[in-house]
């Protein structure tokens, strides 16, 4: 076991105040006291008691985190990013999967109630507005992404239009006229896809360009797979078009794995754009250029916001929006 505070105390001769200090990074330390007892913490293998502090609170600081699948890279990548976050806020993460099935997605919620778990970071695909809103009176909560509108939840999220808005304006500036929406249902309005949809419509509407149904083919998911499968349709019925934005990057893999067997060059006929920047994005052939929404920031300000919840430091309910920049690659600028 490692050293106790009153371990370290005695050892260099102060008050278990004094160490206590220095660990919390008190300022009213000397650095000379800092530079005698800070040695002696790494050498006597002293490890803060997180979990007593927490008790002593009346809480377990241990927070859930609800994500649709582990097998998507954006998730994944994020998941990271929060247990990231919570390290430095001393907190410990469990983490659930939905699979984006309502049952699951309320499960996540209602199993809080054991009171093992102090609150929740829930990033629902099929969840209701009615499903929430008797939750999170009574459970910290801060939702991820634009899975539910018009409930009184901390909110945590890229501003979708602008991002994908920015993507389109990206490929009509490189040259493209014919931009191809790729993902979701065309009845979709609301939720991520729906507002990423508004923000091609935008790019292209100003450009003067079509965002006629026959360029939005519609996906069942957004798994390689399904932009494979998208592609090859568009490719089948649409040969014309020169460029397409998809929702995310999952469906422009499969869009590019299908470009490829057809003998499709890209970007010299059709380019790709993706959204989410996972890592894969960089491995690609050609590279995928992609929105990349800043996860880091995403992943500090919801854990920070939910321990701010947590604590009854805030009552009012907030929309944060969260930095993005587009990651252009070779999958829409033709080399020179």
């Amino acid at each position: 076991m490692g050293a106790t505070l009153r371990d370290v105390a005695a050892r260099a001769g102060v008050s278990v105040k004094t160490v206590s200090n220095v660990v919390k990074g008190h300022p009213n330390v000397s650095e000379r006291m800092r530079a005698r007892v800070q040695p002696l913490l790494v050498e006597m293998g002293y490890q803060p008691n997180i979990q007593a502090r927490w008790l002593r609170s009346g809480r377990s600081g241990i927070i859930a985190l609800a994500l649709p699948s582990l097998d998507v890279p954006y998730f994944a990548e994020l998941a990271g990013a929060v247990f990231r976050s919570a390290e430095r806020h001393g907190i410990q993460v469990v983490i659930e999967q939905t699979e984006g099935d309502r049952g699951r997605e309320r499960e996540a919620l209602a199993g809080l109630r054991t009171g093992l778990i102090d609150g929740v970071l829930l990033s629902p695909l099929s969840l209701r507005s009615s499903d929430l809103e008797s939750q999170t009176q009574h459970i910290p909560t801060v939702l991820l992404g634009e899975g539910l509108f018009g409930v009184q939840a901390d909110h945590v999220a890229v501003d979708n239009v602008t991002a994908v808005r920015e993507a389109a304006e990206h490929l009509i500036g490189v040259g493209r006229r014919r931009i191809g929406f790729v993902g979701g249902q065309p009845e979709s309005t609301s939720g991520m896809v729906g507002l990423r949809r508004q923000g091609w419509q935008e790019a292209l509407a100003a450009a003067g360009l079509s965002t006629s149904t026959d360029l939005q083919e519609p996906t069942t998911g957004f798994s390689r797979h399904d932009g494979y499968t998208a592609m090859n349709h568009l490719l089948d019925v649409r040969t014309h078009l020169d460029a397409v934005f998809c929702v995310n990057d999952l469906l422009a893999f499969g869009a590019l794995r299908a470009l490829s067997r057809r003998g499709v060059r890209v970007p010299e006929d059709i380019a790709v754009c993706g959204f989410d920047d996972s890592e894969e994005a960089l491995y690609t052939t050609p590279s995928l250029t992609s929105v990349s929404p800043d996860k880091e920031a995403i992943a500090e300000l919801s854990v920070q916001r939910l321990l701010d919840r947590i604590g009854g430091l805030t009552e009012q309910v907030r929309e944060i929006r969260v930095g993005h920049h587009l990651v252009v690659r070779e999958s829409t600028v033709v080399p020179k």
